[in-house]
């Protein structure tokens, strides 16, 4: 084989990457997208600022073992919700892609929420399309070095305040602003913070449609939950073809022409470069805005509008279009029973958890006046957002007399570890080892308790 021939097919598997230059679009869609990254954003910049009961609303304890999320705290223990969340966001993935496609790629991913952000401080600082068009195609010169050091540089303070903010739902956000200012910042904060940082520069930054084409495992899979009733952006063909420009006002039946004047705004505002006019294609994002500026066009045209648009297959073929499908209603009556029954489990959970733990070095001490001793470890779990007094009452062994008289202080979200020890007279013990109940009683609310077993263990049987 010849070099030529060789360097056609290395030319063919690895195409140089063409960078994309979406055109800036206005209209419904493109509002409905700004509203979703507004409030997006504007959720995640302003949660760790905003304090309940003298503590960030949402964070993270990692060092501390405590998720707080508003008026809940969560456990280890509590893994489990958290398995069955992931569980929640699944379905409704599978549930929003039956019905509407890549809805989430389009208005809710991080990846396009950040790569929006990113690009109106490109438009702002370089211009619109055509001339950041111009500017890249420039011979290097001042004039063009200020103004990609200009855009880069706000890339890189957006991309350090975002992962501040990141690191801020893990370490108190206010501590961690104090730690920055006096340069006393441990390494994992340190670490996780330029991570962070790096990862959004990078992605919203250079990678942008590269990620949601090549490295985002959805696009892949995304045909297999979609159907002939899936609401789909679609070009409409019958309508649109034959394409060709010509003037406003022109006789379209006299030109043999459809609707399309092959403007190709369309895939000037795509943000992966696609042409929506040659199908569904695994790379559109479904963010819209190409029914935006295809509307626009074809308002100036007077033409009616549509010619792309949010449609169904069964719809662009003339076949009736159901909303109400068996995998729609699987999916709304998992999800549905899936969160009510966590709302339901965290609402009637104990707010307060009681461990015993025996000592094993002795199993038992027989005491100068002649009384049985068993040596205990409680740990009281006060999961309130308030704190507790609680009285321990121990039950199962007649006379039973506990070292703890006096009520438990436990502050909020805190665990007090304590000794106890129980003592019974010999005459009490029937059994060897004899089942023994403590319980936990809040002094100040009455529907704050919880029970915890043990055993009691006295002298061998005669």
């Amino acid at each position: 084989m010849s070099v030529k021939n060789n360097d056609s097919i290395e030319s063919s598997l690895f195409e140089k990457r063409k960078k994309l230059y979406p055109r800036e679009v206005h209209g419904l869609f493109a509002n409905l997208r700004l509203l979703s990254v507004s409030i997006l954003l504007g959720a995640y910049y302003l949660l760790p600022w905003i304090n309940l009961s003298g503590r960030q609303i949402v964070l993270f304890d990692l060092p501390e073992r405590k998720f707080y999320i508003f008026n809940w705290i969560f456990w280890p223990q509590d893994f489990i919700y958290l398995a069955l969340l992931l569980i929640c966001a699944a379905f409704a993935l599978f549930l929003f892609t039956a019905l509407a496609g890549r809805l989430w790629c389009g208005y809710a991913c991080p990846q396009t929420v950040w790569t929006e952000v990113f690009l109106w401080i490109e438009r702002k600082v370089e211009g619109t399309r055509s001339q950041q068009m111009k500017l890249d195609k420039q011979e290097s010169s001042f004039t063009k070095f200020r103004i990609k050091a200009t855009k880069h540089t706000i890339w890189i303070i957006f991309s350090l305040y975002t992962g501040f903010t990141f690191v801020g739902f893990f370490t108190p956000i206010r501590e961690l602003a104090q730690g920055i200012m006096s340069f006393d910042l441990g390494p994992s904060e340190v670490f996780w913070l330029l991570f962070y940082s790096l990862a959004t520069y990078g992605n919203a930054g250079w990678l942008r449609e590269q990620v949601c084409m090549y490295m985002c495992p959805y696009a892949r899979f995304q045909s297999a939950m979609l159907d002939k009733d899936s609401l789909v952006i679609s070009y409409d063909a019958l309508r649109g073809e034959p394409r060709g420009g010509r003037k406003k006002g022109d006789d379209l039946e006299a030109k043999q022409l459809g609707s399309c004047i092959d403007c190709s705004l369309c895939v000037q505002v795509c943000p992966t470069g696609i042409d929506i006019r040659n199908g569904l294609q695994y790379e559109c994002i479904g963010c819209a805005a190409c029914i935006d500026v295809c509307d626009d066009v074809m308002d100036k045209m007077d033409y009616p509008r549509g010619l792309v648009k949010y449609t169904t297959e069964n719809k662009m073929e003339g076949r009736k279009t159901t909303i109400l499908r068996p995998r729609i209603i699987i999916y709304v009556i998992l999800l549905v029973s899936i969160l009510s029954g966590i709302f339901y489990s965290i609402e009637t959970r104990d707010s307060v958890a009681l461990n015993i733990l025996r000592d094993r070095n002795a199993l038992y001490r027989e005491n100068f006046e002649g009384t049985i001793s068993n040596s205990y470890t409680i740990k009281v779990l006060n999961m309130d957002l308030i704190d507790h007094d609680y009285t321990l009452k121990v039950t199962g062994i007649e006379g039973l007399q506990s070292s703890i008289k006096e009520p438990i202080k436990v502050k909020a979200g805190q665990v007090l570890e304590m000794p106890l020890l129980l003592s019974a007279e010999p005459e009490s013990l029937h059994h060897t080892s004899l089942t023994i109940k403590l319980t936990l009683q809040a002094v100040d609310d009455i529907n704050v308790s919880t029970e915890s077993e043990g055993r009691f263990i006295g002298p061998i049987d005669p």
